[in-house]
């Protein structure tokens, strides 16, 4: 993904030298021509390919917030409400 950006880079920074050093051309076509073809165009193309991953960064964070509020909320990790701590358990003997 990465070597066809800097591909792409590398072809408008040489259209934008040959804008620059062209007899009708200038610098700020040269400028115009790094913004509007390379740079603006690029950074949409690497934002939305880059879509995924950012989903799945965000799905993974929020397991792991899940995980530590459930955590937090169940210190013993039972799914019971705690007993009176005053009242010892009754035990048999066999």
């Amino acid at each position: 993904m990465y070597l066809v950006a800097i591909a792409w880079l590398y072809v408008v920074l040489m259209m934008a030298v040959a804008e620059a050093t062209g007899a009708n051309g200038t610098v700020l076509g040269a400028v115009f021509t790094v913004l509007l073809y390379g740079l603006l165009p690029l950074s949409i193309v690497l934002y939305l390919m880059n879509t995924p991953h950012r989903k799945r960064a965000r799905r993974e964070a929020e397991a792991r917030e899940a995980a530590a509020s459930a955590a937090r909320l169940e210190p013993d990790g039972g799914g019971h409400a705690a007993g009176e701590a005053a009242i010892a358990p009754e035990r048999e003997e066999a």
